[in-house]
């Protein structure tokens, strides 16, 4: 008797399974690890994106590149998202942390096509990082802290070897003290926002320059600004939350008078308004008058005549850093302006730079603030020096917090590689060679950087493997010479954080793919766009 066909699904739905559906989410992630590929080390190459908007983004980090591109497939955004915790967690190492992930994968996907179950290849990749990590633990090097010229040193070499891949790598020297600069100069929590870049274009890489304190670009302003002094030593700065400007009539309210007088009075009443509150002001003893909404042109001239400077309209992150840094706090209303809500620094004065001018306040007593102003030719090329800073001032932040560093340039995933080799052949089973799977896998970021250089790949990790074997620890690839090198004595560094927190979320995405076996996709989940019909707005058809 013939069973009669049972429908769960509704009609369109489509759904695979099987040893087909995992090698297909593979294949998926292996596209997106082919994307980065190319951008890994000092000679990696540059993308070029345009986003929908015809906006064109240049640049070389893993995450940056992936965020934009618009990637559909389920599973390949994983990798996507790794690399965009990778940036969150540590700041470097997105394109390494795809490209491990990639190579896992690429790795297990003939032993399920064999038919291996996927639960043992998660098992035996799991056991294998957790060997890896233990092993990164003991190899690094902590820096004595008690040196402090030695700390900074060490820093340094961290955040040159971040900016040695980037577009700035000819500055990496210049970069690297401002990023350590900047970087020493925050609190002991090292808040990323205490850390403001500002964007100039014009003039060259070396014309960027860090203040010790707060620097923006000068507001718009009304007549009467001309007049004000635009240096003043040690004044005190009030923040205001409060708007100082005389409102059309016609957008208070609807007044109803009787005759002239009335009116007069209530035009009257207004002004008073005003001038009781830019009298307050100037009686608090406040030279520099910074507020959040806008300062009319009246008020600009009062402050003036007294020999006040003012801003309106200070964007509020600007005037958070500004307080910050000179102390006081922001008003919201100007009853109160007694000494110790006003803040103070050493010196204030407004500046040319390029096309702008910015105000710019130093020598702050509560300084746990800095401002990086970048200089540079055209607007990518800026954008792409603050991404790659951002990099750089987050690798130092680790470095400072975790004081462990490894070598870069291949060395630790060589070292890594050639301990689970040796520690595959002591265990029996399929382990053995899951294990040692995974140990070939870590070889992709020495192979790719030779790649990328233009090396012969297959040469250079010959040598490699024989010097990892023979003892030579922190032995990788070294660019310049086209050979391999000590990159410990090279300088080449970076903290042990970095490569435990690629190795932990690699491993966790590959592990997530593997264990998916079928992908059921909803018929409507196909059609981009919400549901409905299609019009062209106002109710008319197409």
């Amino acid at each position: 008797m013939m069973q009669p066909q049972i429908i769960l699904l509704k009609e369109g739905t489509d759904s695979s399974q099987g040893v087909p559906q995992i090698v297909s989410n593979i294949n998926a992630c292996q596209a997106i690890a082919d994307a980065v590929r190319t951008t890994l080390g000092p000679r990696g190459m540059d993308k070029l994106i345009i986003d929908g908007r015809g906006k064109a983004v240049i640049s070389n980090d893993g995450a940056t590149v992936l965020k934009n591109l618009d990637i559909v497939h389920p599973a390949a955004m994983t990798l996507v998202d790794i690399a965009k915790s990778q940036d969150a967690e540590v700041g470097d190492g997105t394109t390494s942390v795809t490209l491990l992930a990639g190579e896992f994968l690429k790795q297990a996907k003939p032993f399920i096509e064999e038919g291996v179950h996927p639960q043992v290849i998660i098992r035996a990749f799991r056991r294998a990082t957790t060997l890896a990590i233990q092993k990164i633990k003991d190899i690094s090097i902590s820096i004595k802290k008690d040196n402090p010229r030695e700390v900074e040193q060490l820093l340094e070499k961290c955040a040159a070897t971040s900016l040695s891949s980037k577009l700035v790598a000819h500055q990496k020297d210049f970069f690297s003290k401002m990023v350590v600069q900047a970087v020493n100069l925050l609190d002991d929590l090292l808040p990323l926002n205490m850390i403001g870049v500002k964007k100039v274009t014009g003039g060259g890489l070396e014309d960027s320059q860090l203040i010790a304190g707060v620097a923006f670009k000068k507001t718009f302003s009304y007549a009467g600004f001309e007049m004000q002094r635009k240096e003043y030593e040690k004044p005190k700065i009030a923040l205001l939350n409060v708007e100082l400007e005389l409102k059309a009539e016609k957008d208070n309210a609807e007044v109803r008078v009787d005759s002239v007088q009335e009116y007069q009075s209530i035009v009257d009443a207004e002004w008073k308004i005003l001038y009781d509150k830019l009298d307050k002001i100037h009686k608090s003893g406040a030279n520099v008058v910074l507020s959040k909404l806008p300062i009319g042109d009246v008020a600009t001239q009062y402050f003036a005549d007294r020999d006040l400077f003012c801003a309106g309209r200070v964007p509020d992150e600007d005037l958070r850093r500004t307080m910050k840094a000179c102390g006081g706090s922001i008003q919201t209303s100007v009853q109160s302006l007694t000494p110790d809500v006003l803040g103070t620094c050493e010196k204030f004065e407004e500046k040319q730079v390029g096309g702008d001018r910015y105000n710019i306040f130093t020598g702050c007593p509560e300084a746990k603030t800095c401002t990086i102003i970048l200089r540079g030719g055209a607007e990518q090329f800026i954008e792409e020096t603050e991404r790659s800073l951002h990099d750089a001032i987050m690798i130092v932040r680790r470095a400072k917090k975790n004081d462990a560093v490894v070598a870069g340039g291949g060395a630790v995933e060589m070292e890594l590689s050639k301990f689970l080799r040796d520690h595959s052949r002591t265990i029996a089973g399929k382990e053995q060679l899951l294990i040692g799977a995974l140990a070939k896998a870590l070889e992709i970021i020495p192979r790719q950087l030779c790649d990328n250089a233009g090396f012969d790949a297959t040469n250079i990790l010959n040598k490699l493997r024989q010097r990892h074997a023979q003892g030579g620890t922190w032995f990788g690839v070294d660019i310049l010479s086209e050979d391999i090198a000590d990159n410990f004595e090279s300088c080449v560094w970076e903290p042990a954080v970095v490569k435990i927190n690629a190795l932990t979320a690699a491993t966790e995405a590959t592990c997530l793919i593997l264990s998916v076996d079928e992908t059921v996709r909803n018929p409507k989940s196909g059609q981009d766009g919400p549901p409905g019909g299609m019009g062209r707005g106002r109710g008319r058809p197409m």
